[in-house]
């Protein structure tokens, strides 16, 4: 055969062989991508909660902290608005941001519920489906089935449609049927089984050619893989439910989300690295994705209830996509440690020994190389004695030895920049000029279409149009003492209104969201009574969703010894509020409506309007509203989420006073800012802010040694990296000290030993630099204190900005 045939008969193998790995498969190990075991670090963006000009970014960032996957649920409320109706465009551009990281060289795990929870207004299931006669939601019932298969098969086929799956060439990796079902399966008895199997057969009869997984689920059929959720799952996940199935935890949480009213509840980098090493060993993980990697902004009334605007800002990237340092950069060294073993953690053969609190566990290829990890659960420091050779490990620490010698990692142990985020004023609205206002009217009887003799729910009867209902009536007050009005409330907030004078306010809380409203009417004779409740967000979780009831309860009046319910009255409603109907916060809707000056009186229940032009420079944007109490706010007619600035933590400071602002909601000039005020306030007070990083530290030890593993060049870091972001320059060292500093980067003071050269050697490092990096030793910095080993640490300040 002539030399040209051989070749081309070679390549067609090949390329049969090719065709034969495209896909995902998986066994006991891990997930088997083309044809090869992968350990995925993997984090959670979504496309909805940030715009599509920063996706780039985010995708980037992530990748240069080390994932090799993005995570994120579909939005079954968005895209499907009506029954059939669908929208994938703008912030909905689902296709769009799958692109954005097929183009940066990332895997996708698509999350497609299509329930998927998430602090997600409904849960993500659209609102109409609550109409759909005989419907219950995620059990064994023919309406929902067959409206969710309907959605599932819309968007694998928009998948398929784009060649989307890994089976295709594609990026997606995983697919995600359902989300913690197992936490309601209970309440459908046999209906909920019934649900989990015919759930795994519809979603694995679409043939995407990678698997489907389900988290929370201990019993998810074959060949579904069942996964974790959680913050410790390499303490509380039993584990795969089958011996070839891999162990995935889909849901890493990197904080807790907040709510209006509680207190934030963060992570420290060294427990998510901890919690993530333990998984990889104890569990023989080898996927894990952080939820959330971003979390981005809640816009519009797209949160659940209770739930801030602002979703997890203290994940690895923050709100306005701002690297969290030092959780970012400590993550990003764990990937890097956990790659350099990731072979024998793959294909080698593990042993474990087990001591008092300390577990060690080898991973040996098969030219006797190995990988060890040395577990600490001792809430306190522990020494390790492993093949001739002390290790001393920080309390609740996991450390990684790349060739079983060398410690390339420390879970305890952060030497990455640590940096301080600020808000800086860009422009004040603190004239009067500045603003007009429009009183939204308190509502009477007669002023109402909608009229029932009782107290109607207020989630049927808003259908999620708006947050608020307002419920009105007439009483006649016949005695001349004050008369007490008794309001029990279903939730979320009420304002009650007596000849449209405020009388009385109230609210719940996340997970307590009915409370009772008692306060007196100063007037006589017949009186128009009107309450404004509003709700916070819908419910996202829980069984019989389609049942949950807000609103009013039931109402009295007490004159003297006599009560009058007035639970079973004449009653008239209105949903929602005229400047929603009339869109006061659109160009045009704003246009027309009859703006006037603004008053120093501050009353509940007024919509503001100013204008302003978009701060200069690159850096993220937010609306300052410390000034105001509780409502909506609209930038170009585009709502940047709900404001609760009067609900406070147990510490007395607001939930949230920054409300983030895309630059790409702005126009160069002339910006429209409309604000739905229901409480009083004081809109002079309200700024238009910038965000960036203005403080940049670092920490290192001395000494260390460069290893060669496995031909890899493995440093281990005596080095303090210092970066500024994008557009700014080292413009001051604010501390710098060689020799034995107290506190860390959060909390610093000189010690007793210090190089007198420290802040020369760092000035001339990295003074109108970007980036700078200096090693801790004393070839550099001299020797203040032979014989101690010593640390340094250094604190800069970026400021000055530079085109970029």
């Amino acid at each position: 055969m002539p030399a040209r045939w051989w070749l081309l008969f070679a390549a067609a193998l090949m390329a049969a062989a090719a065709v034969g790995s495209i896909g995902v498969d998986y066994d006991a190990r891990s997930l088997i991508i083309h044809g090869n075991r992968r350990i995925i670090f993997s984090g959670s963006i979504h496309y909805p909660r940030s715009t599509p000009d920063m996706w780039p970014l985010l995708i980037s960032e992530a990748k240069r902290g080390g994932l090799s996957g993005i995570d994120t649920y579909v939005f079954w409320n968005l895209h499907e608005p009506k029954p059939g109706q669908y929208d994938f465009n703008g912030r909905y551009d689902l296709v769009g941001f799958i692109k954005q990281v097929q183009a940066q060289g990332l895997y996708v795990c698509l999350r497609i519920g299509p329930f998927i929870e998430g602090e997600w207004s409904y849960g993500g299931l659209p609102f109409w489906l609550r109409d759909v006669p005989g419907i219950v939601f995620r059990t064994d019932n023919k309406p929902f089935k067959d409206y969710m298969r309907s959605f599932v098969t819309k968007v694998v086929d928009l998948m398929k449609s784009e060649s989307l799956f890994a089976s295709q060439g594609g990026p997606i990796i995983l697919t995600q049927i359902e989300n913690e079902y197992q936490n309601v399966e209970r309440a459908f008895h046999e209906g909920g089984q019934r649900y989990v199997k015919w759930a795994t057969d519809m979603a694995v009869g679409l043939e995407t050619g990678v698997p489907w997984a389900m988290c929370k689920q201990d019993d998810a059929p074959d060949p579904v893989i069942n996964a974790c959720n959680g913050l410790m799952c390499g303490v509380t996940f039993q584990g795969p439910n089958s011996p070839n199935k891999p162990a995935i935890w889909t849901e890493n949480w990197t904080q807790l989300f907040e709510v209006y009213g509680n207190t934030t509840r963060t992570r420290k980098p060294e427990d998510i690295a901890y919690h993530a090493a333990l998984f990889i060993v104890r569990k023989n993980g080898s996927y894990i994705n952080y939820y959330m990697y971003h979390g981005g902004t809640n816009f519009g009334r797209v949160a659940s209830e209770f739930v801030t605007t602002s979703y997890y800002d203290h994940a690895p990237l923050d709100e306005y996509g701002l690297i969290n340092q030092p959780m970012w950069g400590h993550l990003k060294e764990l990937h890097s440690a956990v790659k350099l073993c990731s072979h024998f953690l793959l294909y080698g053969v593990k042993s474990v020994s087990v001591g008092e609190e300390q577990e060690v566990y080898v991973y040996t290829g098969e030219n006797g190389e190995c990988a060890a990890f040395l577990v600490n659960e001792l809430g306190v420091e522990a020494v390790f004695e492993f093949r001739n050779m002390t290790y001393h490990l920080p309390s609740k620490s996991i450390s990684i030895l790349a060739d079983c010698k060398t410690e390339v990692y420390n879970t305890a142990k952060v030497n990455t920049q640590f940096n301080t985020r600020t808000r800086q004023t860009a422009l004040k609205l603190d004239s009067i000029e500045m603003w007009e206002q429009i009183d939204e009217p308190v509502l009477g009887y007669d002023d109402t279409l909608i009229r029932s003799n009782s107290l109607l729910e207020q989630i049927n009867t808003t259908k999620d149009f708006s947050d608020y209902l307002w419920y009105t009536t007439s009483y006649e007050i016949t005695d001349s003492s004050q008369a007490m009005i008794t309001v029990n409330s279903r939730g979320h907030a009420l304002s009650v209104f007596a000849n449209g004078v405020l009388i009385g306010s109230s609210h719940g809380a996340h997970r307590r969201s009915g409370f009772i409203l008692e306060t007196s009417t100063p007037f006589n004779g017949v009186q128009n009574i009107s309450l404004l409740n509003s709700m916070v967000g819908l419910p996202d979780s829980g069984a019989f969703m389609e049942t949950r009831a807000a609103g009013l309860l039931n109402i009295s009046i007490q004159e003297n010894e006599a009560v009058k319910d007035l639970t079973n009255y004449a009653w008239g409603y209105q949903v929602g509020l005229l400047g929603e109907k009339l869109e006061y916060y659109s160009d045009h809707g704003s246009s027309l409506a009859n703006w006037k000056r603004y008053t120093s009186v501050s009353q509940p229940l007024t919509w503001y309007k100013s204008n302003f032009d978009a701060p200069s420079g690159y850096d993220p944007i937010a609306l300052n509203l410390a000034s105001m109490g509780k409502g909506e706010a609209w930038i170009n007619g585009q709502s940047i989420g709900r404001y609760w600035i009067s609900f406070h933590k147990p510490d007395g400071s607001p939930s949230q006073s920054w409300y983030h602002i895309p630059r790409s909601f702005l126009k160069p000039r002339g910006n429209l800012l409309v604000i739905f005020e229901e409480e009083t306030s004081n809109p002079l007070g309200i700024t238009i802010d910038t965000v960036t990083v203005t403080q940049v530290c670092g920490q290192a030890t001395e000494s260390g040694k460069r290893l060669v593993f496995n031909s890899k060049l493995c440093e281990k870091s005596h080095k303090i990296h210092l970066k500024c972001p994008p557009g700014k320059l080292i413009s001051k060292i604010l501390f710098a000290s060689f020799g034995n500093p107290t506190g860390d980067c959060n909390n610093y003071t000189m010690g007793n030993c210090h190089s007198t050269t420290s802040r020369a050697v760092a000035e001339k490092a990295c003074l109108g630099k970007n980036m700078c990096s200096l090693h801790a030793s004393y070839k550099r910095f001299g020797d203040p204190c032979p014989g101690i080993r010593k640390n340094l640490l250094v604190a800069a300040e970026c400021q000055v900005y530079i085109d970029i």
